[in-house]
């Protein structure tokens, strides 16, 4: 009879269980938004097999709710992450203002991720909360500046025969119209011009380890940005 009662109590556990949200134990960390972090190098680790992987560190977190998007007011659902906290004297009477709900104090960096229902305004969210070793991400963070850079450098360019016949034209662009047919520059010819300082991201990457105690991400290979630039890591639903 024990037995029996055991089994109805299973069943009617499992039939309460299929109309509720998943649980975290279950189907990994929740809930699957972005996250902020901060680029603190590269080194490597040995997989299980005893070979060399590449991966970059990542302080990621914590981060606190500093706004939520709802789907009645704002037609789409999201959360804004605030990251690495500032002097209030650093900064004006709206950022203070704004941040004031979530009762966290300021801080220097503002992203909005989509997702996040669950997160009311001023919960924290650590790196263990939404990565797990195994996850796909992508990560985005702004390029290294070159500066006004030649074709050479900028676009790979060979550069002119060092010769005797060519004379002051070894690192230049060669032509870069004909005569009256067009007439004109097309849009798009690669130049010379500014280099870098642009956002990059790097897509499908692989997170190797999860440093919870220190909020660290080991994430395989190199991620785009110079040590301590601010980059953006999004959980990926599906590999692309």
């Amino acid at each position: 009879m024990a037995d029996e009662a055991d089994e109805k109590n299973e069943q009617a556990s499992e039939e309460v269980g299929e109309g509720t949200e998943p649980s975290a134990e279950a189907n990994g960390p929740l809930p699957r938004i972005g996250m902020l972090g901060r680029k603190l190098g590269m080194t490597q680790v040995l997989d299980p097999d005893g070979r060399s992987i590449a991966v970059t560190v990542v302080q990621v977190g914590p981060c606190v709710v500093v706004q939520r998007k709802t789907p009645e007011r704002d037609g789409y659902s999201a959360v804004q992450l605030g990251f690495d906290p500032s002097k209030a004297s650093r900064e004006n009477r709206a950022s203070i203002g704004h941040a004031a709900k979530a009762g966290k104090g300021t801080f220097k960096v503002l992203r909005e991720f989509r997702g996040g229902e669950d997160l009311e305004v001023g919960a924290m969210v650590t790196a263990s909360d939404v990565f797990s070793v195994g996850d796909r991400v992508h990560v985005t963070g702004t390029s290294k500046g070159r500066g006004f850079a030649g074709v050479m450098k900028r676009h790979n360019f060979g550069g002119f025969p060092a010769g005797h016949g060519t004379h002051e034209y070894f690192r230049h662009g060669g032509s870069i119209g004909n005569r009256s047919w067009p007439g004109r520059v097309f849009k798009g010819r690669r130049m010379a011009g500014r280099m870098g300082n642009d956002r990059v991201a790097t897509r499908n990457l692989s997170v190797v380890g999860v440093r919870a105690d220190d909020n660290v991400l080991l994430i395989s290979g190199s991620i785009a940005g110079a040590r301590g630039g601010i980059v953006e890591i999004q959980p990926v639903l599906e590999v692309v």
